[in-house]
């Protein structure tokens, strides 16, 4: 639980593994799955500011050699209507068993080229809707910063980082450190360390991984521009990422509550076996962060009652 400059409780229980008896304590990363569309947004949002890129640049714009062999119905798409999920591209997630590994080749932003090749050859979404949930649309916007910046998107999360003195990752964290959190699936079962080349196709989706206190800096610094206190975006400029669209914005959907009236931004990620919450409060000056590694229908539900708790305790 924080404030803009404060942090009023800051917790870890339970264990990184299943029977393995090793505690989690604050320093262990996690995977925030759909979370990592609030990053990459924010980042969007700066590079905007800067003039690197605008929102109403087209895909095309920037990829044209991509533009013979895609739907025509995707021709006219742009930054913005990628972040805000107003983009009619297909649902895909790493369930999906096409594109298959062979058919998308080279390194890693090579391959989400690729794959972003694939996905605009596809038909649209046929039924007219307010907003299309679409992992790959993140992926197309992430493609856009990296021609806009010459860097790809990973060095762009890198660099954003080192701003904030925040290690983000990519991947699950027991790749890397098998002594970092697993995640359990809905059996709880251990996911075992492993490189799941779809994540990479997925990085600006949905494949940061990071700990508690350093997402905690980044929602601090979500609370510092929603009430002025930012240098390097205006409260407006925060107003509109959070608020700016009908329940999805820029990375954040809202809500406002009927029994409190109080508007709430937020994001939850939910990536086979970590689950992520994450609920921002302007008007009360405070974010509720919650981490877990499994994912299940009972550990979402615990999450929600506790997350309730903590509204009662600090919610003032």
């Amino acid at each position: 639980v924080v404030s803009s400059d404060s942090i009023f409780e800051l917790q870890v229980l339970g264990f990184k593994r299943r029977f393995s008896g090793s505690k989690a304590n604050t320093t262990d990363k996690f995977r925030i799955g759909s979370n990592t569309k609030t990053i990459t947004s924010y980042i969007a949002t700066v590079l905007v500011k800067q003039g690197k890129i605008n929102w109403e640049t087209k895909f095309f714009d920037l990829y044209p050699e991509l533009k013979t062999k895609s739907n025509p119905a995707y021709y006219d798409l742009t930054l913005q209507e990628f972040l805000t999920f107003r983009a009619n591209t297909i649902k895909w997630s790493y369930g999906n068993k096409t594109p298959t590994k062979k058919e998308i080749k080279g390194n890693s932003q090579q391959q989400r080229y690729s794959f972003i090749g694939w996905i605009l050859q596809q038909d649209p979404v046929a039924e007219k809707q307010d907003l299309y949930w679409s992992n790959p649309s993140y992926v197309a916007a992430a493609l856009m910063l990296e021609k806009a910046t010459g860097k790809n998107y990973e060095t762009l999360v890198a660099e954003f980082g080192q701003e904030l003195k925040i290690q983000f990752e990519f991947g699950q964290p027991n790749l890397k450190d098998k002594n970092q959190p697993w995640g359990h699936d809905e059996k709880l079962k251990p996911e075992k360390p492993a490189l799941n080349y779809k994540l990479n196709w997925l990085s600006s989706a949905g494949n940061i991984n990071v700990s508690l206190p350093d997402y905690s800096k980044f929602i601090q610094l979500q609370l510092q521009g929603l009430l002025g206190k930012s240098e390097i975006l205006t409260a407006s400029e925060f107003e509109y990422m959070h608020y700016g669209l009908p329940e999805f914005s820029f990375g954040w959907k809202w809500f406002i509550d009927e029994k409190t009236k109080l508007r709430y931004s937020f994001h939850e990620g939910n990536p086979g076996t970590f689950l992520t919450k994450t609920f921002i409060c302007k008007e009360q000056n405070k974010a509720f962060i919650l981490f877990a590694n499994v994912q299940s229908p009972e550990a979402d539900t615990g999450l929600n009652i506790l997350l309730d708790e903590l509204k009662k305790q600090y919610g003032r």
